[in-house]
């Protein structure tokens, strides 16, 4: 790459964004049975963030481009804050497929990473979910960097998602071993530890690694971090916990809990622990999908919370809303949306501002 990478950073999700990159709803084999409930959860979501910034959408062809736009209007959109692009995809969870945007602390320039995608090395069809970064490169004009691993002689790139790690924009990431460091769902053969933590600290800047060990039950993507934690502010972070000694989330829970108690952020200090219940078990089909609240997304004013409609939803707002101050939260309901295996943070990704 053409600038020092070490002056670049990833910026945490609630520093200023210029934009949210999302992707508009098309596969109904993610959604069997319920897709045609799917559009009016992401209209929903791009409603309260078109209120006060700007959404760049991604859209398989014109003419879906033509129906999406009388749509999204139609239920109260800010159409003016809603830039189109006539792009294929395969599915619409673009923080897994999207870019992983950097700036430059020195000269305020911005580029992006465009790791491999392979679908969680699970599913077959991922060719046009792999051309998202190199159209969105070019289309924002700026330089794209392929991560590749380090102190390796020959060219391996990297395979990541960003619903794999979470990062507080000052040097700490959160990761877990079950999704990175387990022979299931391989992303990248042969990676150790190391060649994780190599990879974060030289294309993120990154100095502080907190490995918590599983997932939840029923997430295909075998253990994102974003289900299970997340960093609040630089030096708070929200954990799922499971009270029900008998489901099958609580002693993995426990354990990602007592991990974190133990954690020191990249100044040796101990983290704020904020602890968010899990929702009763949500099933659909006689499958267990993995419904968290973790998986919120932090916009320039709001905060969009996932709800199920099961008895946790109120406590878990109040919680929110004591945390989040200067943010409106808002819920939304996952209820169908899960069904795809994800939930808000799945399907967004944030484009900085310099």
């Amino acid at each position: 790459m053409s600038k020092k990478i070490d002056e670049f950073r990833m910026p945490a999700e609630w520093e200023p964004q210029k934009s949210v990159w999302i992707s508009w709803p098309h596969n109904k084999n993610d959604w069997p049975g319920l897709f045609e409930k799917i559009p009016n959860v992401v209209g929903k979501i791009i409603k309260y963030l078109t209120k006060h910034q700007r959404i760049d959408l991604l859209v398989n062809s014109t003419k879906s481009i033509n129906s999406t736009r009388i749509y999204l209007k139609k239920i109260g959109c800010n159409i003016s804050n809603i830039k189109f692009h006539k792009l294929k995809t395969d599915r619409l969870w673009l923080r897994d497929s999207g870019p992983i945007f950097l700036v430059n602390k020195k000269n305020r320039k911005k580029s992006m990473l465009d790791f491999k995608f392979n679908a969680w090395s699970k599913y077959k069809n991922f060719r046009n979910d792999n051309k998202i970064n190199n159209y969105i490169s070019r289309y924002l004009n700026i330089e794209s960097i392929l991560p590749k691993k380090v102190n390796s002689n020959k060219f391996q790139r990297v395979v990541m998602e960003g619903g794999a790690f979470d990062n507080n924009g000052s040097g700490s990431i959160l990761l877990t071993r079950e999704c990175l460091l387990s022979s299931k769902q391989e992303r990248n053969k042969g990676f150790k530890k190391i060649d994780y933590e190599n990879l974060f600290s030289k294309y993120l800047n990154a100095k502080n690694f907190i490995w918590l060990n599983k997932g939840i039950v029923g997430d295909d993507t075998h253990g994102h971090i974003d289900d299970i934690a997340r960093f609040v502010s630089k030096n708070t972070i929200m954990v799922a916990v499971e009270k029900n000694r008998s489901d099958k989330n609580y002693k993995a829970l426990k354990e990602n809990l007592k991990i974190l108690r133990n954690s020191y952020d990249e100044n040796g200090k101990r983290f704020k622990i904020i602890k968010i219940p899990m929702p009763s078990q949500v099933v659909i089909d006689k499958i267990r999908v993995p419904a968290s609240y973790l998986n919120f997304f932090i916009s320039n004013k709001t905060v969009l919370v996932p709800v199920f409609n099961v008895k946790e939803d109120k406590k878990v707002l109040k919680i929110f809303r004591k945390f989040f101050t200067k943010r409106k939260v808002v819920a939304i309901d996952c209820s169908d949306l899960i069904w795809g295996f994800g939930a808000i943070h799945c399907m967004t990704q944030q484009e900085p501002k310099i």
